[in-house]
């Protein structure tokens, strides 16, 4: 199949802007490899220190040069997608072992819980979080003993920290291994029902916490199509998961062994063999195109247009959110998983999953097939799913057709023509807003502003019956430099009973939306933010907003904004507690939203 032309266009345009950037990194990972496996560099002594607690494997990684596999895991038992990782050590050597090779813990980097820290203070840490990742997975890599390395991560900031820090030793191979989702509980549909309800005064908090343990109730990742099951995805599109790998289930016979395969493919990319394969040849200009033509057909995470930003400059190639606009237009939404539908990613898994979704966007012309990955050369590896057999894992031929057209549809017959992400620009600023779950009666809002300088007051103002009418919901002072740009889900369940209730209703902010969100239009990462003095900062209460997904426009329609000042906002409250003084040096240089709102040079 002829690759799509806006595929092939953007792809050039995105390696010819890359270009002053992307060959100095490619010739510092090439630096790197040549000079060879880094343990034989070490001193005596300094092999001594990083072998002492080897146990079995002290002699092999002294005398042998097997390969040595380094873990970077993080493993911690608050976070149910991340507690499967207890085991996964020794489940990796003792498969590297039989291989011939030995595998060491390099460390354990921070992982936390969005879903505990929506509306809380620890929510301003979360966007942070992903480049203190990236730094401790970096310190843990730092030894440089290692000849190839496997990444333990799923949730939202956790995935991409992991591979800025992968990209930083890109010369390395890396395998991401993942933990699979839980068991289908509660339907997202029916929580999110309770949580209106709740957020109404229609049942109690005895109810809502029903409803919450029944949704989130076993160890993996959580069964919604948020960020951690967009990463997933991505891991796929992009190569760097083994094929089919994502959203098998934890602590089976399949997933352990999918984890024991990853493991040994690591090391069998290493330059001690024959099939080297670094991560700076997987993860190249087309990956990242094909992980936003997955973005785009699965309805993923808006978290992505942050991260996939971030991602992809940490390896020296330049993205913008014009291609992911772009893509968009000619990406057919191929699948329906909550909130952009009532099915959950086991369903999803289950009517055909990532494999069908490759094959059939494959076929139309919308993926790169020629990429590198970890299965091999060519995304076509990627259709085939793992199954466990007398004979150990195999990969057989995946569905060749959807096995539940309700949850996913061929491209040829999509449940709608393009991916539904839109970048936005005007008055405002640039801003982006993913549709594909919103009602075209609410793609285009024009109604009065209501300004906000936090979501608490949001919610004060809808307790007090205050949010009458069309309007327009401007919640500025929340971008990556005012206070780590935490994501602004807890406001959905009230702004969706507005909606309910036949008010046209939008929201405009400097800060994020999560994964989760879907009815509701949203223009989210208004650039310039409030606190950089960008037009969002001049916005008065009962100004006429303008919020256009069709055309892609955000402005106001108000005489004499452009000669007005900016508002200031006391800011001091977000800069201690709850660990947050410590990340002051974060909120001074932070990039914008555009760039990627990383410290790595954004």
């Amino acid at each position: 199949m002829t690759l799509h032309s806006t595929i092939d266009r953007v792809t050039d345009r995105i390696i010819a802007r890359s270009e002053a950037t992307r060959r100095p990194y490619l010739d510092r990972m090439e630096a790197a490899r040549a000079k060879g496996p880094a343990r034989a560099h070490l001193s005596c002594s300094g092999q001594a220190h990083a072998y002492a607690a080897s146990g079995a494997d002290k002699d092999r990684l002294a005398t042998t040069s097997a390969g040595n596999l380094g873990i970077v895991t993080t493993y911690n038992d608050m976070l149910s997608a991340h507690q499967p990782f207890e085991r996964y050590p020794d489940l990796i050597r003792e498969a590297v072992r039989a291989a011939g090779g030995t595998a060491q813990v390099a460390g354990g980097v921070p992982a936390m819980c969005d879903g505990v820290t929506q509306g809380e203070a620890g929510m301003e840490l979360s966007l942070f979080s992903r480049d203190v990742i990236a730094l401790a997975a970096s310190v843990a890599l730092s030894h440089n003993t290692f000849d190839a390395a496997v990444f333990l991560g799923v949730c939202d900031k956790i995935v991409p920290g992991l591979v800025i820090a992968a990209q930083a030793f890109g010369h390395l191979p890396a395998v991401f291994l993942p933990a699979g989702p839980m068991e289908s509980g509660l339907s997202n549909d029916e929580k999110a029902k309770v949580r209106q309800q709740f957020a109404a005064g229609e049942v109690g908090r005895d109810a809502l916490m029903a409803a919450e343990m029944a949704a989130y109730h076993g160890p993996g990742t959580c069964t919604f199509y948020g960020t951690a099951n967009t990463n997933q995805m991505l891991m796929e599109f992009m190569g760097l998961h083994l094929p089919g790998a994502s959203f098998v289930p934890p602590n089976g016979l399949l997933r352990d062994a999918l984890t024991q395969e990853g493991a040994k493919r690591a090391l069998a990319l290493s330059a001690l063999g024959n099939d080297y394969t670094p991560v700076a040849s997987v993860l190249d200009e087309k990956a990242f195109v094909n992980g936003i033509v997955g973005l785009n057909a699965t309805g993923g995470s808006t978290n992505l247009l942050i991260h996939l930003i971030a991602m992809a400059r940490a390896g020296g190639i330049i993205l913008d959110w014009e291609d992911f606009s772009d893509i968009s237009d000619v990406t057919p939404l191929l699948a329906r998983v909550y909130p952009n539908g009532l099915a959950d990613v086991n369903h999803f898994h289950a009517a055909g999953g990532l494999g069908y979704m490759i094959g059939e966007l494959l076929n139309s012309g919308h993926l790169h097939p020629d990429t590198q990955t970890v299965a091999g050369q060519g995304l076509e590896h990627y259709t085939a799913e793992p199954k466990l057999k007398a004979e150990g894992l195999v990969w057989e031929k995946g569905a060749g057709e959807s096995l539940n057209e309700k949850i996913l549809r061929p491209a040829s017959d999509p449940f709608q023509p393009t991916g539904g992400l839109r970048r936005m620009a005007g008055s405002l600023g640039t801003a982006c807003m993913k549709v594909s779950a919103v009602a075209p009666e609410h793609h285009v809002i024009e109604a009065p502003a209501r300004v906000f300088a936090d979501q608490n007051e949001v919610k004060a103002a809808f307790k007090a019956g205050e949010l009458t009418g069309d309007l327009v919901v401007v919640v500025r002072f929340q971008g990556p430099k005012a206070n780590g740009m935490p994501e602004l889900h807890s406001l959905t369940p009230l702004l969706s009973i507005l909606q309910g209730r036949g008010q046209k209703v939008a929201l405009v902010t400097d800060g994020r939306m999560s994964g989760a969100s879907g009815k509701v239009p949203a223009a989210i990462h208004v650039s310039p933010e409030a606190v950089d003095g960008g037009p969002i900062a001049r916005v008065q209460d009962g100004d006429l907003l303008r919020v256009d997904a069709v055309a892609g426009t955000l402005d106001v329609l108000a005489e004499g904004f452009d000669e007005r000042s900016s508002v200031t906002a006391d800011l001091s409250a977000y800069h201690a507690g709850t660990g947050r003084e410590l990340f002051a040096m974060f909120r001074d240089t932070v990039g914008s939203a555009t760039t990627g709102a990383t410290i790595f040079g954004g």
